[in-house]
């Protein structure tokens, strides 16, 4: 089921930033990114739930220590699902 993406403006940022310290992850953050819209639950992704001050919200992996944390929402205009990004970074910085 694909869904679409929406970037919300704390994501954009720390996407900037991370991609800023490291230029060469930009391609692999993408590639993640299009993955997600194609199958978020991909084995791949290694997509999980989290919990504590995060519970609610799920995390996937785009490199070795490279995190994207979103969730998942019905889309009230389409009646569908979408995919919110809330943050990037690595996992010290995210969680």
């Amino acid at each position: 089921m694909r869904r679409e993406l929406v970037l919300t403006p704390k994501f954009k940022r720390a996407f900037r930033k991370f991609v800023g310290r490291n230029a060469r992850l930009q391609k692999r953050i993408e590639d993640t990114l299009m993955q997600m819209q194609e199958d978020v639950f991909a084995a791949s992704l290694g997509t999980h739930k989290l919990s504590g001050t995060l519970e609610g919200l799920r995390a996937c992996s785009c490199g070795y220590d490279c995190r994207i944390v979103f969730s998942i929402e019905r889309d009230p205009a389409g009646g569908g699902e979408v995919i919110v990004l809330l943050d990037i970074g690595t996992h010290d910085e995210v969680y």
